[in-house]
C-alpha cells in the first residue's frame, strides 16, 4: 500500500466544475486560480473531461491540484495521466483506483460515508477521505466517524457544502471543502464564477485566519 500524501497548501478547497466544456475552460480555470483556489476537479460526468481537465494542466502553476471526480475505473485513471492531472476523486473506494493513482504519484480523495468505508479508504492508501454527501452527515456525523480514523489522513466535507457551513465544520475539525454547486454550474459567466471564488476564499481566510 502507497500512500501519496495531501499537500500542503494555502487553503483545502477543491472546486468541483460539474458539466464544464472544453471551451469554457481555460476562462473557468483562470478566475479560479486569481481568486486563490489550488485544487480543481472536473467529474468524468462532464462532456469531453479529459480535454478540460488538459487545459487546466496546461495553465495551472506548479504546486496546483488539477484532476478528475467520478473517476471509478484503473482506465481513467490512466488517461487522468495521460491527460497530466494529478487530482483523483472518486464517488466510492475502489482499492485498484486508488493504488493506480498512487502508483503515478496522484493525490487521491475517495469518497467516503461510514466509518467503515472511511477506514478502507485509509488502509488502501488515500491522501484524504472526502465525507459525501457531507450535508445529510452534518458536521457532528463527521466528527463521531473521525474519532475512530487515523489522524494522517485528512478529512473533507462535499456535498451540499458552502462557505456559509466553513465554521460549523472547523468546529468539528475540518478545513477541506469541495464547492460544487455554490461555486459554478453549466454555462455560468467567468464574472459570477470569479465573485463566488472571491466569496468563499475570503470566508475560507478569515474563519480559518489565513494570512
Amino acid at each position: 500500500m502507497k500512500r501519496i500524501t495531501w499537500p500542503k497548501l494555502k487553503r483545502d478547497l477543491v472546486a468541483i466544475l460539474r458539466g464544464l466544456k472544453p471551451d469554457e475552460a481555460p476562462g473557468v480555470v483562470e478566475a479560479l486560480l486569481e481568486a486563490g483556489f489550488e485544487a480543481i476537479e472536473v467529474p468524468l460526468n462532464s462532456p469531453e473531461p479529459f480535454r478540460s481537465i488538459e487545459a487546466a494542466s496546461r495553465l495551472a502553476p506548479e504546486g496546483t491540484l488539477i484532476g478528475a471526480g467520478t473517476v471509478l475505473t484503473t482506465e481513467d485513471v490512466d488517461r487522468l495521466r495521460e491527460a497530466g492531472g494529478n487530482l483523483l476523486v472518486s464517488p466510492n473506494v475502489e482499492p485498484a483506483v486508488i493504488g493506480r493513482a498512487a502508483d503515478y504519484g496522484m493525490v487521491t480523495m475517495p469518497g467516503v460515508f461510514t466509518p467503515t468505508e472511511a477506514l478502507a479508504a485509509a488502509r488502501a492508501g488515500a491522501s484524504a477521505l472526502k465525507f459525501f454527501p457531507a450535508s445529510v452527515l452534518g458536521p457532528n456525523g463527521i466528527k463521531a466517524i473521525m474519532a475512530v480514523l487515523p489522524r494522517e489522513v485528512p478529512v473533507g466535507a462535499v456535498g451540499g457544502v458552502s462557505e456559509a457551513d466553513f465554521a460549523d465544520y472547523k468546529a468539528v475539525g475540518v478545513r477541506t471543502f469541495g464547492l460544487g454547486s455554490s461555486l459554478y454550474g453549466p454555462g455560468m459567466g467567468t464574472r459570477e464564477i470569479s465573485e463566488r471564488a472571491r466569496a468563499a476564499v475570503a470566508t475560507y481566510d478569515r474563519v480559518f485566519q489565513v494570512g
